[in-house]
């Protein structure tokens, strides 16, 4: 599993964005740090995932072989 696009673009415009992919026992899990002080939270709209990180917002369709989604202390994860 790839991070969706419009994370991948944040990640590249802004250093402070981190992407990070781990792979263990067949499960991939995508983590999303958005910086220091961003206070990320998610919404999920059908399969349309919004996140407010700080003065800024994302939104990107689910991909389909994500099994859980969610925020941790200001941090997205995506498995599947």
């Amino acid at each position: 599993m790839d991070a969706p696009s419009t994370l991948r673009s944040a990640a590249a415009d802004d250093e402070g964005i981190a992407i990070t992919r781990r792979e263990s026992d067949g499960e991939t899990t995508l983590v999303v740090d958005f910086g220091e002080g961003a206070d990320a939270k998610l919404d999920t709209v059908g399969e349309t995932a919004i996140v407010v990180a700080g003065d800024r917002q994302f939104e990107f369709e689910i991909p389909p072989e994500v099994t859980d989604l969610s925020v941790n202390d200001g941090m997205l994860t995506l498995r599947s």
